[in-house]
Formats: structure tokens, C-alpha cells, sequence
């Protein structure tokens, strides 16, 4: 496989980018979505202990720090309207996967494949392309 100049990274791929070992698996300048700050944002807040919120924290704003964080515009929402009809179509519901519909409207959106450790959570949408990235614990 050819190595990509730019991609979006899914959130399972950002949540485990320091434990991929082999670099030419991950485009070479990668972005994320807001949905996926978005997703990080909760982690600092539902947890009660003090160092793992600190842990969690210092997570999201590494990740705003390295990466661009590509924006749920009005082009995104018009793609969303494109994957959520492929999903139900597949016989998915778009509702259970929102976050991951709307992460893939971003890259699709973008023109830009999407890097994720959990291709299942992708499947049936058209016009997306998917890159699958070996899951450290499989």
C-alpha cells in the first residue's frame, strides 16, 4: 500500500496513535474532526478521578495541538444526508452510529480517506474511502 500525503483520523485511530507502531500505516499529515475533539471532550468530565481527568485533558489538547481539526460545515451536512441514507439503506441505523456517520461526511466531505482501526463502524457508505489500520490488541 501506497502511503497517503494527507487522511482523517478516526477517533479508535487518534484514541490509539501512540501505541501503532509502524507510522506508514497513518497518512503523512493527518487531521481530525471536531466530532472527534468533540468525543475526547466527554472523557475529562465523566470520570471522578482527579489524574485520570488530568490524563484525559492532557489527551484532548495534545490532540488540538498537533492536529487540524476539520469542521461539521454545510458541505459535511450535506454528505451526512448521503452516508445516513447508505447506512439505512444497508439496513444500519444512522442513529447509533451519529458520531461515526458524521466523522465520515467530514472526510468524505474533504475528499480526504478515513484512518480507522474499526472498519465495521464504516461499513455500506459509498463514496467513502476507508483505510483500515491494524488494531494493536488484534
Amino acid at each position: 500500500m501506497t502511503r497517503r500525503s494527507e487522511g482523517l483520523l478516526d477517533t479508535s485511530t487518534l484514541v490509539l496513535l501512540g501505541r501503532i507502531s509502524d507510522a506508514s500505516l497513518l497518512p503523512e499529515h493527518a487531521s481530525i474532526s471536531a466530532v472527534t475533539l468533540a468525543e475526547l471532550s466527554v472523557g475529562p468530565l465523566v470520570t471522578e478521578d482527579p489524574v485520570e481527568r488530568g490524563r484525559r485533558m492532557a489527551h484532548v489538547m495534545q490532540a488540538e495541538a498537533e492536529f487540524e481539526t476539520l469542521p461539521f460545515d454545510a458541505h459535511a451536512a450535506r454528505a451526512f444526508g448521503r452516508v445516513a441514507a447508505d447506512l439505512r439503506r444497508s439496513g444500519r441505523k444512522a442513529t447509533a452510529r451519529t458520531f461515526d456517520a458524521m466523522i465520515a461526511a467530514i472526510a468524505i466531505s474533504n475528499g480526504l480517506a478515513l484512518y480507522t482501526c474499526n472498519s465495521d463502524d464504516f461499513a455500506g457508505i459509498d463514496g467513502l474511502e476507508l483505510v483500515a489500520v491494524p488494531h494493536p490488541d488484534r
